[in-house]
């Protein structure tokens, strides 16, 4: 029996289960955590910073070592239930190097808080790394989010916040850009996966959350990618988006990720060679030659 689109309840799971399409998933996190922790021990950075008053409410900072630097926030994955910041440092490795500084973030993890305070976390971050960015030699008004899987979900929501009416001294083109990587933007099938035994999520809260509901506020542009060897439901998934988003006055650019699967899409991140990391860094600097 059919439970969403032309998917039982077996196929459906298995669509949004990327690990077991991926045997050797394993290695690749091991791989993160390993480049995180050169980017620790060889980059400048702050860790543990906090930004809010809750105990998962931590970030690190990679400063560019120019004053006046933008700033890209990365926002770990994991489905909202695992994952850790330390084990995402890794994209510094690329964008510090480059002259911009990287700020990983941690949340609160389901099932200990629902999705909406995540989501609310996640703002809280932005907001303080807005307010904070000199601090590190940060320039506020160059302000960019990225994130994968769970965390490409996060970073569309924080692309579509209204951040004036979120904190009235916020502007609302607080975020000049987003770089999401094999995201969740239609949560109505996650709810009815396995992941909703940690998620929690009911069908409205499915529908607030989930960014084709919503337009993109104040950002300029998005590179957004997903690996070609993934499932069709997270093809599906980035081809919403953009028809919706490419409706708005959002500059698209959708970065093709061949052979690609949803644990080495996100190393590009970290790779100053890739197609990826080329497109969002080139992104970046035409803001910086329009703001001229």
């Amino acid at each position: 029996m059919a439970i969403y689109r032309d998917f039982d309840q077996t196929a459906l799971d298995t669509q949004y289960n990327c690990g077991g399409m991926v045997p050797d998933a394993q290695d690749h996190v091991a791989g993160w955590v390993s480049e995180s922790a050169r980017a620790r021990a060889s980059l400048a950075c702050d860790l543990d910073v906090a930004y809010g008053a809750g105990t998962a409410e931590r970030l690190d900072i990679f400063p560019a070592g120019t004053a006046g630097a933008p700033v890209m926030v990365f926002i770990h994955g994991g489905y909202w239930r695992s994952m850790d910041k330390s084990d995402n440092s890794f994209p510094a490795l690329a964008f510090v190097p480059s002259g911009v500084a990287l700020v990983s973030i941690n949340y609160a993890l389901t099932p200990m808080v629902r999705l909406e305070e995540i989501v609310e976390q996640c703002r809280g971050a932005l907001a303080w790394v807005w307010r904070n960015a000199t601090s590190f030699g940060g320039d506020a008004s160059r302000l960019y989010v990225s994130g994968h899987s769970a965390g490409g979900h996060l970073t569309a929501m924080m692309m579509a916040t209204d951040w004036p009416e979120w904190d009235g001294d916020l502007p609302a083109d607080m975020i000049k850009g987003g770089a999401p990587i094999s995201g969740l933007y239609d949560l109505e099938p996650i709810r009815l996966t396995y992941l909703n035994d940690d998620v929690r999520l009911d069908a409205a809260e499915a529908r607030r959350n989930s960014p084709i509901h919503h337009a993109p506020r104040g950002p300029r542009w998005m590179a957004i990618t997903t690996g070609g060897a993934e499932s069709s439901e997270f093809h599906r998934q980035q081809a919403e988006l953009v028809a919706r988003w490419s409706e708005t006055e959002l500059k698209t650019n959708v970065v093709d990720a061949p052979g690609l699967h949803h644990f080495n899409v996100v190393s590009q991140l970290g790779d100053p060679e890739s197609a990826y990391f080329q497109a969002v860094r080139e992104a970046i600097a035409r803001d910086d030659e329009g703001s001229r």
